[in-house]
């Protein structure tokens, strides 16, 4: 599986960086474009760069309603008019083709499942490979314990990639075998100095192939 960042708080060289996240998940035939960012032009002006083409991607995952991660969405489904994934708590856009409200537990494709929302806050996006679970997170308000215990259920964690805002338990992390922080995550530097050997940076333009 290929994982694309798109939108982060920092860039690769040639890439526009912004408060917000957003990558581009491709797995067992599927493009899932998971959350938007805040800002549709850097959106675009990152996935020109990467040369993504907007139309190609049919599904969105939103993980919750914070602008950071829904602000592009709008602009998205005027180009795309794709089906929309997103928990109750967020606001209904509009210009989606589908709109798949998740509360619970539950799987979107073969292999590919959400947590369901979370402590009525945000969900997490599993995808199941033969390493394990990959699990990718926006801003993991709900604690990363509770995204980890819950994304269990499908099979045993292998990578967690995302937001993971003012997490410090880090001890958490010692199971798994790759980690990439990205946007809110305050700690960066102490998960990387614990865990060089696993923790990889982000940053919009970052490619993760596992």
């Amino acid at each position: 599986m290929k994982i694309t960042i798109i939108y982060d708080n920092t860039a690769l060289p040639g890439f526009e960086a912004d408060w917000g996240f957003s990558c581009l998940i491709e797995a067992y035939g599927k493009k899932i474009l998971f959350d938007t960012g805040e800002m549709s032009t850097v959106l675009f002006g990152n996935m020109k760069r990467l040369k993504i083409d907007p139309t190609s991607i049919d599904e969105v995952f939103i993980s919750h309603h914070h602008w950071d991660h829904f602000g592009g969405l709008t602009d998205f489904l005027e180009i795309s008019p794709a089906t929309v994934y997103l928990p109750p708590s967020c606001v209904e856009p509009t210009g989606a083709k589908e709109l798949i409200w998740i509360k619970e537990p539950w799987q979107i494709h073969e292999n590919i499942f959400s947590t369901g929302e979370l402590k009525g806050i945000e969900q997490s996006l599993v995808i199941k490979i033969d390493k394990g679970l990959v699990i990718v997170v926006g801003c993991s308000h709900p604690g990363v314990d509770t995204i980890l215990e819950a994304a269990s259920q499908f099979g045993k964690p292998y990578a967690l990639i995302g937001g993971l805002h003012s997490f410090k338990d880090f001890e958490q992390l010692k199971e798994l075998k790759l980690v990439c922080p990205t946007h809110c995550t305050k700690f960066k530097k102490e998960i990387k100095s614990l865990y060089p050997e696993k923790c990889i940076d982000g940053g919009a333009g970052r490619i993760i192939e596992i």
